[in-house]
């Protein structure tokens, strides 16, 4: 079990949808904070990204592990009554809406820090909170295509390509988490709560930093940073090549029998690669197509050449090296049954019959966590029966 919860007795208000913001709250709750998701009636968004079984996908399951889950209708008296307590009881609140939603439920930073001085309230939002793009809806996609992200890969026509996953929603989560501990740490010096706007912009533009700055210093063509680099196709597959320094280059050749290319004068320095970057991976893939990739890996790894296979997922979790550090575990859960749940770094692993394993469906715990505020059963009951609160 997870024993490890420094974060215990903090009460987080995760109002958040999507990826980003309950992202950060995840790692909030498996810290050991006590985390409330406050969602509508149908639910989070997110838990429509993707196959659904039940009131999950996949990426409702990870963005959600360790939460309590209370379904509220804000548009009624009684929801947002509830929801206001639960803002103000909390010590961190994030939200992922447009501008302007929030406060007009009377639950932005300025209505909430006025009776919870202490607050310390998030806002997750595409293009930040100012701005004549402030108001646009966002998606991690449409990020990617704006903060110049899909420049990085192409394909061999120059299209821009899309990165297989919201990785800008994710990494705003990881960037909403730093910042929200930062804060925390803040507070418990000066004893102040505060504010905080994680744009996925912002987010995508720091996590490019050094390729903006590339970009600047080479006049908008930056160079690859080594030759031979890239993906090579075997005759059975896949491989990831990286040969960084001259001893390398030379074991490279060796490995593929074409040792007259270590002094080849178009290819002996690294910058005579780099300029002849065309022709020199055309000469080493022709010769990869030669053999399988086991064969071309067991050769790479005696020559100590960088490299690795191309995986497919199953080739990951099934790889012994993965198991050896305890790199994912099974876990069985209720509604989706047996999955594969990586460890977090810095964090234990998740481990069966453990709170922090468990992704609640929509308004699992609300009957709970209304009880924990001091509500009535038949006040609890009433609210129900009126559609104010989803209990499931």
């Amino acid at each position: 079990m997870n024993d490890s919860k420094p974060l215990s007795g903090l009460k987080i208000a995760d109002f958040s949808q999507g990826v980003a913001g309950p992202y950060s709250a995840m790692m909030l709750a498996q810290g050991g904070a006590d985390v409330t998701k406050v969602e509508p009636l149908d639910g989070d968004w997110a838990r429509t990204l993707g196959t659904m079984i039940d009131d999950h996908c996949a990426h409702s399951i990870v963005v959600n592990l360790g939460k309590k889950s209370i379904s509220l209708d804000l548009k009624t008296e009684e929801g947002l009554k509830i929801a206001k307590q639960i803002a103000a009881e909390a010590d961190v609140l994030i939200e992922s809406f447009r501008p302007g939603v929030m406060a007009k439920f009377g639950l932005d930073y300025a209505s909430v820090s006025a009776t919870n001085k202490n607050i310390i309230y998030l806002s997750v939002t595409g293009y930040g909170q100012e701005g004549p793009y402030n108001d646009r809806p966002v998606t991690d996609g449409a990020i990617q295509a704006f903060s110049g992200w899909m420049t990085m890969t192409k394909d061999d026509k120059g299209m821009p390509l899309k990165t297989g996953m919201v990785a800008v929603d994710f990494l705003t989560g990881i960037f909403a988490y730093q910042t929200i501990l930062k804060s925390l740490i803040g507070r418990g010096i000066n004893g102040k709560g505060t504010y905080v706007d994680a744009s996925l912009m912002q987010t995508a533009a720091a996590f490019q930093s050094a390729k903006i700055l590339e970009h600047h210093l080479e006049g908008g063509k930056p160079t690859v940073l080594y030759v031979p680099v890239g993906t090579v196709e075997t005759s059975d597959g896949y491989i990831g090549l990286s040969v960084m320094r001259e001893k390398h280059y030379a074991s490279l050749c060796e490995v593929l029998g074409r040792e007259d290319l270590i002094d080849h004068p178009d290819y002996n320095t690294r910058d005579k690669r780099i300029e002849n970057e065309d022709a020199i991976m055309k000469i080493i893939r022709a010769e990869f197509l030669k053999k399988n990739t086991q064969e071309w890996c067991r050769a790479l790894t005696e020559a100590g050449v960088i490299h690795s296979r191309v995986n497919t997922y199953d080739d990951y979790l099934a790889d012994e090296q993965v198991k050896a550090v305890n790199s994912y575990n099974w876990i069985d859960h209720d509604v989706v049954g047996k999955i594969p749940l990586p460890r977090i770094p810095g964090f234990a692993g998740f481990e069966n019959g453990d709170e922090l394993a468990h992704s609640p469906i929509v308004g699992e715990h609300s009957t709970e966590i209304l009880k924990g505020l001091g509500v009535e059963d038949e006040q609890i009951k009433a609210m129900i029966d009126k559609g104010a609160v989803l209990q499931k």
